[in-house]
């Protein structure tokens, strides 16, 4: 794991970041009918709880005392009712902060994943897809309790107390600050426990971070580690990262498992208090038994919240280290810009021009230096060169994934800088080495779930590149189910399904990148077939590892090292025996060394 993976997940900030906050109720903002209705409801809740022993001390001095039946039904239903009305309202607070804090988190994790989808190519280069998907689901988890049992809730607690204090004043200063002379250890200890809490989420943090990255990279790359027998030594690494986790929860228990009883303790201690002073007060005759009883119930009310509000600490101080790096995703501009007053592109005829592009992924290390060349509509033109040559990022930087340092790069004439991406993304179809399917069925990964693909289209798409034999042949056809990256189906079967895709969508460019050096030999016959109908009428750019399945195409360009060394056919550039020259003779050794075996 990175450094920068574990500093972002080490973030802890303030446990109340005023800033953090005020954009966090922005989300709450459409909603707020919702929150002032909540509050409102704890306010009555609030005070419904603290009531009762108060109800409890006039039930006891003013009618056990002098034997009133009556009066003691009536006070006993009053009771009841206060419950009753307390469950009924304690129903609907319950739905209504939880309905808040599901449309709020709705809303956010919309808005994550739109933004996500918008950035460019080169974000994800650089960003672990495992902390995209901790954002959008531990990170924004976390701001659901803090909408739903954190903000509304908070009030609840706050309210209690507030009531519980104005009812024991009311009835017995004296008696009062005798039970909040336990507050300032109280105080003490809470501070100290937040403290100690702070440090302790900071290591399980930390933890997890490296707990999930392991597994993500681990379980991606199983292949890898059980072709290499390293199951035994993975595990070993696995169980010393997954010790740490363990003992910074338990380390993080311990300190809840002293603060809990702490409480208790201190509360047992105010009670006790209260026995003792409001026990002398009653044989002096200043106190009633009543209201003896009713600061008991008080005591034991009045720690329930301030436990409850040392939990509050806790999600609202973990909502703000989810939020510092949930807005930290949201702040990344990594966009790839589109033009003020974008032009059209209408009828694409299809020719491609490079003028003196230079393309960096990092600045100054330029990939491409000075490349210049010219598609004519309808020709098939390949580019060869060994690895690292610069011919990805050619078609990179044509679909905009990327944008070019100096140059300029034309369709039908027209700068691609001042097109829409998304219109100029439509005339642009991609087949690629590693064919990436989606959970769904054969149909939906050729429509790409395009309503506006009919399922004739997609059956005319698949029978023209051949796709159809083996689609004919599964259960369900074209709704066989499709796993996960398609992993039921074989590589040659999932190119042919992107051959599908990229015809599905009739686009005028086409771009084929190594579309053939993942397969055998048999099924490449299938696959060229489907390439020669997909060529047909189309521009294309072919890049090939294998320079036997270019040898029809129109003009070859060969890269090395970011330039254009060498342009023609292939005759005329065997020909001139120069670096296309060495690589087909390369090639061809290897062939008829493959064949010799």
């Amino acid at each position: 794991m990175s450094q920068d993976y574990k500093s972002e997940d080490e973030i802890l900030g303030k446990a109340y970041d005023a800033r953090l906050m005020k954009r966090l109720l922005k989300y709450v903002k459409p909603y707020k009918k919702y929150v002032l209705f909540a509050i409102l409801l704890n306010m009555v809740v609030a005070v419904l709880g603290p009531i009762r022993p108060y109800l409890t001390k006039i039930a006891v001095d003013d009618h056990i005392t002098n034997s009133n039946y009556n009066g003691l039904l009536a006070i006993s239903l009053l009771l009841l009712g206060s419950l009753a009305l307390q469950a009924v309202i304690q129903y609907f607070l319950t739905y209504y902060t939880q309905y808040l804090g599901q449309k709020t988190i709705f809303d956010l994790r919309m808005q994550i994943f739109r933004h996500v989808q918008n950035l460019a190519l080169k974000f994800f280069d650089k960003t672990p897809i495992g902390r995209l998907v901790t954002r959008t689901t531990n990170d924004v988890e976390s701001l659901n309790e803090l909408f739903s049992s954190g903000i509304v809730m908070v009030f609840s607690d706050v309210f209690i107390i507030i009531w519980i204090l104005v009812f024991m004043f009311f009835m017995d200063i004296p008696l009062t600050l005798v039970t909040l002379s336990v507050l300032p250890v109280l105080i003490y200890g809470t501070f100290l426990f937040r403290k100690k809490v702070r440090d302790s989420y900071r290591d399980v943090r930390f933890h997890l971070a490296r707990l999930n990255s392991y597994m993500q990279e681990h379980i991606t790359g199983m292949n890898i580690v059980q072709i290499f027998s390293k199951q035994k030594d993975e595990l070993n690494r696995f169980s010393k990262i997954n010790n740490d986790y363990r003992d910074a929860n338990i380390k993080s228990i311990l300190y809840y498992a002293v603060f809990y009883p702490t409480v208790e303790f201190l509360s047992s201690i105010a009670i006790g208090l209260i026995i003792w002073y409001g026990g002398g007060e009653i044989m002096q005759k200043t106190l009633t038994i009543g209201v003896l009883f009713a600061f008991i119930q008080y005591t034991e009310m009045f720690f329930r919240p301030i436990r409850d509000l040392s939990e509050k600490y806790n999600i609202m101080q973990t909502a703000m280290a989810s939020s510092e790096r949930i807005f930290k995703l949201l702040d990344n501009e990594t966009f790839i810009a589109n033009p003020a007053n974008p032009k059209n592109l209408t009828e694409v005829k299809g020719e491609i021009e490079f003028k003196n592009v230079w393309f960096a992924y990092n600045e100054n290390n330029y990939i491409l230096k000075d490349v210049s060349f010219k598609i004519n509509p309808g020709e098939t033109v390949a580019i060869v060169g060994a690895t690292g040559a610069g011919k990805t990022s050619i078609i990179n930087i044509l679909s905009r994934f990327y944008d070019i340092n100096k140059g300029s790069i034309l369709i039908d004439g027209i700068d691609i800088r001042e097109v829409d991406k998304r219109e100029l993304r439509k005339h642009i179809s991609m087949v690629l080495q590693d064919v990436f399917l989606f959970s769904g069925t054969i149909e939906s990964n050729i429509s790409m779930s395009n309503d506006s693909i009919p399922l004739e289209k997609i059956m005319e798409a698949a029978i023209t590149v051949g796709a159809d034999k083996f689609i004919d042949s599964l259960p369900k056809k074209y709704n066989e189910i499709v796993k996960e990256r398609g992993a039921t189906l074989s590589v040659g079967q999932k190119q042919l399904v992107s051959f599908a895709r990229a015809l599905a969508y009739n686009p005028q460019i086409l771009i084929l990148d190594e579309a053939t050096s993942s397969v055998d030999t048999e099924t490449e016959i299938l696959i060229q077939e489907a390439i020669h109908k997909l060529l047909v009428g189309r521009t294309a750019i072919v890049i090939a590892h294998r320079l036997s399945t270019i040898q029809n195409a129109d003009n070859i360009i060969v890269l090395h090292k970011g330039e254009i060394r060498e342009t023609g056919t292939h005759q005329e550039l065997l020909a001139k025996r120069g670096i296309y020259y060495k690589l087909y003779q390369l090639q061809f050794k290897d062939q008829e060394i493959s064949k010799a075996v």
